[in-house]
């Protein structure tokens, strides 16, 4: 579902490396944790993954698609939850909704089956005829991630996608995650709240100064850490080395 292969990204003419030779996979089915510390290169990643950055070097594989020589083909296939979501403010929960739907071709009768069952879910049916701008930055992650959901991605990812959610929206959206890949699709995610990760995630991998550092399973994070503690005090370890 995701492959990504000797992927480097620079920045200021090459003095900063943000992304160092990174190669990892991901498989229909799993939920994939991406972790580093603030400034390990993470989003960098995540937005060349999607079509917003694009690679020095390497390469990127989204569902079969090349990221840069089949764009339309391999976004059309993903959805994408950034950290900061900017919406449009002067249109409506629906109007956006709408829009989303449109743009990924989403035929009506379908739409509306999902848009309720994803604005029940996240609890969003009463505010969803109000202005975006009223909302809360709780309630915009919310129509966000509704939005990113109403095409069923073959591969979803988002950056930081609990930050701002109230705990039973959280929840639903861990929830909904593991249905998601429980129909052979996949999600990719970052997160800084490793208790999540630990216990959402099939597989984790680690980045530090652009680089995968660790990548595995619990079991075999522990392996490689000698470390038969917490997620946290692999990533702890791994990440001060």
């Amino acid at each position: 579902m995701i492959k990504l292969h000797g992927v480097s990204k620079s920045y200021n003419k090459g003095a900063v490396k943000a992304v160092d030779n990174l190669s990892l996979s991901v498989k229909p089915g799993e939920i994939f944790g991406f972790l580093g510390p603030n400034g390990a290169g993470k989003t960098t990643t995540i937005k060349m993954m999607v079509g917003l950055l694009q690679s020095d070097s390497g390469t990127i594989t989204i569902n079969g698609y090349n990221i840069e020589q089949e764009p339309l083909k391999a976004k059309s296939s993903l959805s994408y939850v950034p950290d900061n979501p900017e919406v449009y403010e002067k249109l409506t929960g629906l109007e956006y909704l709408n829009f989303l739907a449109d743009v990924y071709r989403v035929p009506a009768r379908i739409r509306k089956e999902r848009m309720e069952r994803f604005l029940q879910l996240f609890e969003m049916t009463q505010a969803v005829g109000d202005l975006i701008q009223s909302y809360s930055h709780g309630m915009r992650q919310k129509i966000v991630l509704i939005g990113a959901l109403l095409h069923e991605p073959e591969v979803f990812i988002l950056d930081e996608p609990m930050v701002g959610l109230d705990p039973k929206s959280a929840h639903n959206l861990k929830e909904y995650m593991r249905e998601h890949c429980n129909q052979g699709k996949t999600v990719f995610f970052s997160t800084h709240v490793l208790e999540v990760a630990e216990k959402l995630c099939d597989r984790i991998g680690i980045i530090r100064r652009g680089q995968l550092i660790a990548c595995g399973t619990m079991a075999e994070l522990k392996q490689q850490a000698q470390n038969e503690g917490s997620l946290e005090k692999i990533f702890l370890e791994l990440t001060e080395a």
